[in-house]
């Protein structure tokens, strides 16, 4: 099981990148042809609105290193534009590996470790 799926029930979907370009979000207010731009942190596997965008295409760059397996015991999330890992890991040489790879996920302004555990 991929990191994808063990995390949000997700198969990776057709098309979806670590980072995609972003669609435009129509606005239902005042000016209804007007367009906003997603953020990069909510921005979804296939360039869509998603809360939960930043840790989903974290979890989808997990997926395509080949030196990261699924680690049953580490959690992704975000809080902001801040990826936010949780857990235990074997070692520090694969979660510095995983700080590394989320880093360049865009949207990425930080990755917060204090809550990950090694042995």
């Amino acid at each position: 099981m991929g990191w994808l799926k063990r995390l949000f029930g997700l198969e990776k979907p057709q098309n979806a990148q670590v980072n995609p370009a972003p669609q435009a979000v129509q606005q239902q207010a005042a000016a209804p042809a007007a367009t906003q731009q997603i953020s990069p942190e909510r921005m979804g596997l296939n360039g869509e609105y998603d809360q939960s965008g930043l840790a989903k295409r974290v979890a989808l760059a997990f997926d395509q290193d080949n030196q990261l397996d699924d680690i049953d015991s580490l959690w992704v999330a975000q809080t902001g534009s801040t990826v936010v890992l949780k857990g235990k890991v074997p070692s520090q040489d694969i979660l510095n590996k995983m700080v590394s790879v989320a880093r360049n996920v865009n949207g990425a302004t930080a990755v917060d470790t204090n809550q990950v555990t090694i042995g």
